[in-house]
Order: structure tokens, then sequence, then C-alpha cells
């Protein structure tokens, strides 16, 4: 479960954002008995889950900055394989970097194992937030149900369209911080993570990756109309 990306050094700060952008609670929280409710969403704009996965950064400080260096030395070793410096991999490029004899496909396959190494305590912390607070999901949506009389309740992908109005993720979100205002850090010796709960904490991860990527993009373009004015 490495996230292969730079924008995944971001996601604890962009947790932080995302948990802004879903505190809103919306005039009305149901549509004529109608609501939406995204599960990844509530959980990532948690209290529980913001302080933990700080903590969990804090943690970890150590192997994060070794993750990122070693992130960086793979990429480095990719590129000798654009032999002809245009950017691209090309097949016969490409078939070089796939030889299990080329020494530099070696290094590149004891990197990705390190890196694993490496990961896997820091996602198993991880995994282990995401299911203690899921495991208040169910009963947090039925507070809400029965709080809005909400006849219907309908997650976002299978809907082609509902006004923002029939959102109640911030409200599950607001229950949830009552029910689990915190968590461990430490998984048990015996925890076992269901398929369920690895399913939830990678569409998290996938979550905060895109909403660090967005503040990127953001700061990109507050960045060049100030460089712009500055010639």
């Amino acid at each position: 479960m490495i996230i292969k990306t730079k924008a995944a050094f971001a996601v604890v700060f962009a947790a932080g954002a995302l948990a802004a952008t879903t505190v809103a609670v919306p005039a009305a929280a149901q549509v004529n008995g109608m609501g939406t409710v995204d599960l990844p969403s509530v959980v990532a704009g948690t209290q529980a889950f913001q302080t933990a996965y700080q903590q969990i950064a804090t943690q970890y400080q150590a192997q994060r900055t070794t993750i990122q260096q070693r992130q960086q030395q793979r990429q480095q070793l990719i590129q000798t394989f654009d032999t002809n410096g245009d950017g691209q991999i090309s097949d016969a490029e490409g078939a070089v970097a796939q030889d299990p004899n080329n020494a530099t496909v070696r290094q590149v396959q004891a990197i990705d194992q390190e890196l694993q190494s490496l990961q896997q305590p820091i996602d198993l912390a991880r995994l282990y937030v995401v299911t203690q607070i899921a495991q208040q999901y169910s009963a947090a949506v039925q507070q809400v149900i029965s709080e809005r009389n909400i006849q219907f309740l309908i997650q976002p992908e299978a809907l082609a369209y509902a006004p923002d109005a029939a959102n109640v993720t911030p409200l599950v979100t607001a229950a949830l911080n009552t029910r689990v205002p915190s968590v461990t850090v430490t998984p048990p010796a015996d925890f076992q993570p269901s398929e369920a709960g690895v399913q939830l904490f990678q569409q998290i991860q996938q979550l905060l990756v895109m909403a660090a990527m967005q503040q990127q993009a953001a700061g990109a373009q507050q960045q060049a109309p100030a460089a712009a004015s500055g010639r």
C-alpha cells in the first residue's frame, strides 16, 4: 500500500483542508426526505482522524523523510533509462528497464522493497485509525436519519445529480465527532484489518492525495500572477 507520489507527503495537511471544507452544514440537510453521504469524506473530516494522522506523521517523521529520499533516488534511477533525454521512456528504453539482470533495475527493485518495509507500519497505524472511526459510522448515520427524518440515503456516486442541500456528509461527520472524539494510533499486535477497512483506507488516501494535488495546483496559480507582476 505504498503511495508512490510526491503528493502523498502532503496528505496530513490536505486532511486538515479537507475537514475545513466539509464542516459547513447546508441550510437544508435533505431534500424531500432524501440525503446523500460519502463515507470516505465523513471519516476524513472527523477531528479524531485529523489528530491521529498528525500524531502518526510526527511519530514516523524519520521514516517519512527516508521514504521521500528513497523515492527521489528511485526517480533519478528511472530517469537514467531515458537515454535520449526526451523525457519519455520509449519501447526500447522500456525493454532495458524491464531487464532483471540490469544493475539499475536491481537498484530500483531494492528501493521498492525498502519503501514497502518503511511504509507498512505507517499504513497499518492509519488503517487502525480508520477502522476505529468507521466502527461508529452506522450509528452516526442512523442518528442523522432520525434527527432529520430522512427517508432515503444514497451514496453520491449512485446519483446523476443532487442539490447541495441533499448532502448530509457534514452532519454525519459532526455526529461521529461526538461519538468518537479520539482514537488510538498504535494498533494491537493481533490487529487484522478487514477487506472493507482496507478498501475504505485506500479510498481515503486517494481522497487526500487528490486534495493535496488541488492545493498544489491552487498554490501554483497564486504564485504565477505574483511572479508576473514582479517582472
